[in-house]
Formats: C-alpha cells, structure tokens, sequence
C-alpha cells in the first residue's frame, strides 16, 4: 500500500526549499507520545470526550493544564482561568467577534505576524502599526498614540516575536498591562513561542497579568506539540471567561476540541509534554546555530540580530527589494517571506523571514547558499 505525501509537501514544487516555511518538520512530530497516549485514553473505556463538551474545556484537561503552566511560568495558574481552543488563530478570531466590531480601531506591533492581518481585515477592523525596537513594542510610542485614539484591542507577540524574534522586556509587560486597564483596551498577547526559549528564560508572560480583567494570553500547542491536534487555550479573568463560554458558537457548538484535549491530558499527566519541547529545544537549538552561521558565511551583507528562541531570523538586506528578490529565488527553487507581508504600513521593504524550523541542516544551508546566488 501507498502513502500520499503529507501535504505540505504537496503544496511545494519538487525540490524546493521553502525557507519561510514555519512549521514544525515531520521528523518532529510527536506520532508515538500520540500513539500511546490515544491507546491510554481509549483504555479508560469512559466515552465523554467523544460527546460535544463543556464550553469551557473539560475541567481535568485544564487542571492538567494549569498544573504544567504553573511549573513552565513559576506562578499558580487558575484551572477556571483557562479556556480550551481550537488553536491560538480561533481564539483571537472569537476575541475578535465577540470584543470588537467593524470599523473598531486597533494597534499592533511593526512588524507582526502577517496572517494576523488577515483575521483582523475579515473583522473589517482599522489597524494602527506602532514602532518597535529590541526590547520589543516601544510603550511610550503606544502611550503617545493613546493622548489622541483610543483602540479596541492591542495585538502583541512579547515572546520570541514572529518575524523579529525580538521579546519584550519584563519593565515594558507591566506597563502595557497598566495602560491596559488605565485606557480600557483589551491586550491579546500571542505566547505560542514562550517555551521555546533555546538559551535563557523569557520574562514571566503577560498571562501574568491576566487576573486584570483588560490581558489575555493565547497559547497553542502547535509550535510545542503538533499543530494537526488544532488545540490551543487562552488565559484570562473569569469575567471574560464568562463572555465567551456563553457566545451562541459554543453554545449551539459545545467545548473546542474534547477529543484532542482528552489525547493531549495523557501526555501532559505522563510527562510527555515537558519531554517533547525539550527535545524541540534541542533541535532548534542547533538548527538556529547553523543558519546563524551559513549566513555570516553566505549573506554577509544581511543585517541581524540572531534570535534566542521561536522559529525566526529577521533580516534586513540594505537596497534588496525584498518582494523582488522572492520571485528570483523561486526561479532557483528556494523561497522567503519579504517583509513587507509583516507591515500594517506597507514599510520594511528589504527585510525578510527565514525559518529554521521545518528543515535539517543540509536543506538549510542549500536554500542559504541558493539565495545568496540570487544576491550576487
């Protein structure tokens, strides 16, 4: 018998190396911690998680959670604080529906995650890039846009940001948290890379600061496990819990996912969990490692700052069209993310994303060395 091809493959063209690419490689897919924890879960012979589900998520999936998070974060983390979602994309698509509507004005990082533009725009929200630097958002530039516009949400990533790679300064979280509750905005904070730092620890996450009725954090199990599982959470004050377990989705829908969060209760409560990122930590370790050093020796014009943790090197290419030079390299069977995908001003030009995460070495540094042909 055969097998298709996963999909991801599918979708590239034979032989391309797509280094923009940021997903996890199939060598890192947790198949037998599933394997094994799907025959446990099925051995209990109790079929509730086959049934539509609390609203909420099944209370021992979060308490499993909560228990995990309290160790990784080094703060109690509140079982009734969590929400179970279908990914950290459905958890701010229902923010979204739920805490803002058309026309809604709302600020985010320069540069953000581009995909997030794209939820933002079918909410027919207005969004407001405000300016960054190595310490992540710059506050005072927030605080200056808060004097004359008050938005409805603020969108960050604080953790190992996608594409900057940058994280935010623990002096800076506590501000926003602030200003949050000063102004009445809601902050979403994006915390899908908090545990996959490869050198030292992050700041404690905003999720801290989630007892303030105005921060939510939404996490996933994507970047730390296997984003087929399409199983995230989202932490915050009960208040808010409150809001969206009562929404009409999950009143006619039930709770996001019970059968995944039943799978993925086996593998938190037997250590599965805290095994597997760090053997991502591993990995990516060296994965980051190698590509910081292709690129000093292949594309010593680009300008950096390697990252310590996530998936990304943002790079800047001083004079590079960057949207020009990706059509190039697909012509040499390689491919990027120009920055200017990442902009809510349609700025950062010669920028780019390049991922260590969905290839091994030897694939990093052909598509390395094929850009670095298109350069010269």
């Amino acid at each position: 018998m055969t097998f298709p091809l996963p999909v991801t493959q599918i979708n590239l063209p034979p032989g391309m190396i797509d280094l923009g690419l940021g997903d996890p490689s199939f060598d890192l897919l947790p198949l037998d911690r599933l394997r094994r924890a799907a025959a446990d879960c099925f051995a209990r012979r109790d079929p509730a998680f086959l049934q539509y589900g609390l609203e909420q998520g099944n209370a021992y999936f979060r308490a499993a959670l909560a228990d995990f998070l309290s160790r990784g974060y080094g703060f109690p983390v509140d079982p009734d604080s969590l929400f179970v979602t279908s990914g950290a994309s459905a958890g701010l698509d229902l923010l979204c529906t739920l805490f803002t509507r058309p026309g809604d004005l709302i600020f985010v990082e320069e540069p953000t995650y581009f995909l997030v533009l794209r939820i933002f725009a079918d909410h027919g929200l207005n969004i407001l890039s405000l300016e960054t630097d190595s310490d992540g958002l710059v506050v005072e530039a927030l605080e200056e846009r808060l004097k004359e516009a008050r938005p409805r949400l603020v969108y960050v990533i604080p953790t190992f940001q996608n594409p900057s790679g940058r994280t935010l300064s623990a002096e800076r979280r506590a501000r926003l948290a602030d200003l949050a509750a000063e102004y009445d905005f809601l902050l979403v904070a994006d915390e899908v890379y908090h545990f996959l730092g490869y050198h030292r620890l992050p700041p404690r996450p905003l999720a801290a600061y989630a007892g303030n009725g105005r921060v939510v954090s939404l996490n996933s199990f994507s970047k730390i496990f296997a984003p087929g599982l399409r199983l995230g959470w989202l932490q915050a004050e009960a208040g808010l819990i409150r809001r969206l377990v009562g929404c009409g989705l999950l009143d006619s829908g039930g709770g996001m996912n019970p059968f995944a969060s039943a799978v993925v209760r086996e593998v938190i409560e037997g250590g599965g969990l805290a095994a597997n990122i760090e053997e991502l930590r591993a990995v990516y370790r060296q994965r980051l490692a190698f590509m910081d050093a292709a690129l000093r020796r292949l594309l010593p014009a680009a300008e950096y700052t390697p990252p310590e943790g996530g998936f990304f090197f943002w790079a800047r290419l001083p004079g590079v069209d960057a949207v020009a030079l990706r059509q190039q390299a697909r012509a040499r069977q390689v491919d990027i993310r120009p920055g200017a995908l990442f902009s809510g001003r349609g700025g950062l030009g010669d920028y780019l994303r390049l991922s260590f995460s969905f290839y091994a070495e030897p694939e990093i540094e052909a598509g390395l060395r094929r850009l670095a042909e298109c350069l010269a």
